[in-house]
């Protein structure tokens, strides 16, 4: 199990929001995706081993962003 910090870049009502996984609450509300994740980026940039994980308005994945070592590297 890794214990990095895991954000969540999701569509809210009105704009975006980014959510530390597990919270019940989101860490961030922004106008525009962009801009969440901005936001999203420099906390995991200052909670190192971290990642962004972006979804789509539907929900699945878009992109992720890892920093500093990923400790289960997918292999080939």
């Amino acid at each position: 199990m890794s214990n990095r910090t895991k954000l969540h870049v999701t569509s809210s009502d009105g704009g975006w929001k980014v959510k530390r996984e597990g919270a019940e609450r989101a860490a961030s509300v922004q106008p525009t995706k962009q801009e969440a994740i901005d936001k999203a980026r420099k906390i995991a940039k200052s909670e190192q081993p971290s990642q962004v994980i972006v979804h789509k308005k539907d929900g699945t994945i878009q992109t992720e962003y890892t920093y500093r070592k990923d400790p289960f590297p997918p292999k080939g």
